[in-house]
């Protein structure tokens, strides 16, 4: 079980949510639930993958450093003069 959570405990769990809310509301909660969980899994990839990306761009200014160019956030030559 997800977290150590004894099935036992579940049980009563769903037993008193299913009291609190009737039947009727359940379906609208899970779906809730599941929108919740879907829009921060969302949002943790896209942390993820601007971290990654940041990353990589970081690594490849140290490698383009290191041989002895430009940064690759280096403005060109014609914006440098205006």
């Amino acid at each position: 079980m997800p977290f150590n959570i004894h099935p036992a405990f579940l049980i009563v769990l769903l037993v008193i949510v299913l009291i609190i809310f009737g039947p009727g509301k359940l379906p609208e909660l899970g779906g809730a639930a599941g929108r919740m969980m879907r829009e921060f899994r969302k949002a943790s990839s896209e942390i993820t993958d601007d971290l990654k990306a940041s990353a990589a761009e970081k690594e490849a200014d140290k490698q383009v450093a290191a041989e002895g160019g430009a940064s690759t956030t280096a403005k060109p030559d014609s914006e440098k003069s205006a």
